[in-house]
C-alpha cells in the first residue's frame, strides 16, 4: 500500500487499482484526485475540502464516491454518503472506520464543528483533531500546525496512539524553521518511527 503526500492535509492511498483520497482542500493539488474512486472528507474547512475540485472530479468520474459527516454531506448534495463516528464502511475497496466526531478547540469553544477521523486499514487520518482511537494504528498522520495545534499535545497524542510509524501532515502554516522544529521534537520524543514524506512524495506502508 502506497501513501502519497499532497498539499497540507491531503493524502492519497493506493493499493493496485484501489485509489482513495483524504481531505483534498484548497491547499492541495488537483492531481491528487486523478484516477481516485473514493474521497473521504474529515470536516468543512476549506483547507480540507475544495468544493470546486471535488465537483470537477465527480463530473469527470460520476462513479467517484464521497464520505463525510452528515452536515457536510447535506451541503454537498446528492451522491455523498454521510457517516458517523463508529461506522465501518468500504471506500475504493478499502475497509474504513470513522472515529472521533469533534474539531479540536481553538478557544472559547470555537470552531465547534463536526470532524470525523478515518482509519483506513491501519492508516489513521484524524483531520483537525487529536482523538485517540481504540483501534491499533500502523501509520498515524500527525497534524503539526494550525491555530488549534500545540507541540506538546501533539507529542502526547502520538504517544497515546502508539503507531508503528508517524508521518506529518497539516503543515502549510509552517515555514522551514517551524518544520525543522516540529520534526526534531516529534522524532526525539514521539516514541515511534517518525519520518516526513516530501510534498508529492510517497511512502510504502506495510
Amino acid at each position: 500500500m502506497r501513501l502519497t503526500k499532497y498539499g497540507h492535509a491531503c493524502v492519497r492511498i493506493e493499493d493496485g487499482d484501489r485509489v482513495l483520497v483524504i481531505d483534498p482542500g484548497t491547499l492541495s493539488e488537483m492531481e491528487a484526485l486523478s484516477g481516485a474512486t473514493a474521497v473521504l472528507i474529515t470536516h468543512e474547512h476549506d483547507d480540507h475540502i475544495d468544493a470546486d475540485k471535488l465537483k470537477a472530479a465527480r463530473e469527470g468520474n460520476p462513479a467517484l464516491t464521497v464520505h463525510t459527516h452528515a452536515a457536510l454531506a447535506a451541503d454537498l448534495g446528492e451522491g455523498v454518503t454521510a457517516v458517523a463516528a463508529g461506522d465501518t464502511f468500504t471506500a475504493a475497496g478499502f475497509s474504513v472506520r470513522a472515529v472521533g466526531g469533534e474539531h479540536a478547540e481553538i478557544v472559547d469553544g470555537l470552531p465547534g464543528c463536526p470532524n470525523i477521523g478515518f482509519i483506513v486499514e491501519g492508516v489513521y487520518h484524524p483531520g483537525d483533531s487529536l482523538f485517540v482511537p481504540e483501534e491499533t494504528v500502523g501509520t498515524l498522520l500527525v497534524p503539526v500546525s494550525g491555530p488549534w495545534v500545540k507541540l506538546g499535545e501533539v507529542i502526547e497524542f502520538v504517544r497515546a496512539v502508539g503507531p508503528a510509524r508517524a508521518i506529518p501532515i497539516h503543515d502549510a502554516h509552517l515555514n522551514e524553521v517551524g518544520i525543522e522544529t516540529f520534526d526534531w521534537w516529534l522524532g526525539a520524543k514521539g516514541g515511534t518511527d517518525y519520518a516526513r514524506v516530501p510534498l508529492g512524495g510517497s511512502a510504502e506502508l506495510q
